[in-house]
């Protein structure tokens, strides 16, 4: 299926661009979030007339992003888990308690934005993670991980 892109979809393309993709991912994922349009030759005529807008809207969305990467680079995230004596953790820190965490810190973040190359947080001690604010900005933030002996 030929769809045009919305916006910029990560290993796939930029705005404006007509690409082929599986039809499911396109019935399942591009299509209902927004992220594209079947690329009929009425959606063309249509997407060239919004363009304008469409591109605005994007590099609204990438200067908020920026200024949002600016303020969380660097940023400390301090958590406390239980751990036995040896420092492993029971259970292990996800991207879940590192997007609440900073939510409490006034970060607007979701789940799905905190990378852990690594997989989940086993351990105490320091841990460098990546938070994806938008396709083009990648900041890295800190987590700490304390111990609390059960």
């Amino acid at each position: 299926m030929q769809v045009i892109l919305l916006e910029k979809v990560v290993n796939l393309g930029n705005l404006g661009e007509i690409v082929k993709v599986k039809d499911g991912f396109a019935r399942n994922f591009l299509i209902p979030k927004k992220k594209a349009r079947r690329a009929t030759a009425q959606a063309k005529a249509e997407f060239e007339a919004k363009r304008a807008d469409l591109e605005k809207a994007a590099a609204d969305k990438l200067k908020e992003a920026q200024a949002q990467g600016e303020k969380l680079a660097g940023t400390t995230v301090k958590l406390t888990q239980k751990a036995g004596v040896d420092g492993r953790l029971f259970g292990s820190v996800t991207n879940f308690d590192i997007a609440e965490e900073l939510g409490k810190l006034g970060y607007k973040v979701a789940k799905a934005q905190v990378r852990m190359p690594n997989g989940p947080i086993k351990t105490v001690g320091d841990s460098q993670v990546q938070v994806a604010l938008h396709t083009d900005v990648v900041v890295e933030i800190n987590v700490t991980v304390y111990g609390e002996t059960a």
